[in-house]
């Protein structure tokens, strides 16, 4: 496989609009020392910004993760991902999934409202952000 040809990857339009959530409670979610560093990517990719309608769906995002697109991650570990999140609340299926399986996500940041952050350094001390 050529790992230049671009066409083998999921392809999906640019978003006509930035993303709706609260800028604030998403870098506190990229901060969240309760996520893992696997699940805060996860979270990260639907919560990006895509036109309505538009959005991946599991299966898209499990297509990343296969060998033949060279990723890192294998199903089995964006399945943990995704259960962490759920597990916290960040993820939840949306009204269309009849299933609790989840083909689309609902993304949800309020619980990143009360989480434990990454510490901030200054000089020689070590401050919080607050929380």
């Amino acid at each position: 496989m050529n790992t230049t040809d671009a066409t083998a990857f999921p392809q999906w339009a640019a978003p006509s609009a930035p993303p709706t959530h609260n800028p604030a409670l998403f870098a506190r979610a990229m901060r969240n020392m309760r996520l893992t560093w696997r699940a805060r990517g996860v979270v990260a990719e639907p919560t990006t910004g895509y036109t309505p309608g538009q959005e991946p769906t599991v299966s898209d995002l499990v297509s990343f993760t296969r060998d033949e697109h060279l990723a890192a991650e294998g199903r089995d570990a964006f399945r943990e991902a995704v259960g962490e999140l759920r597990g916290l609340g960040y993820l939840s299926p949306d009204a269309t999934t009849a299933s609790d399986v989840g083909e689309c996500l609902v993304v949800d940041l309020a619980p990143a409202a009360g989480a434990c952050s990454i510490p901030q350094r200054y000089g020689d001390s070590l401050l919080t952000d607050g929380s």
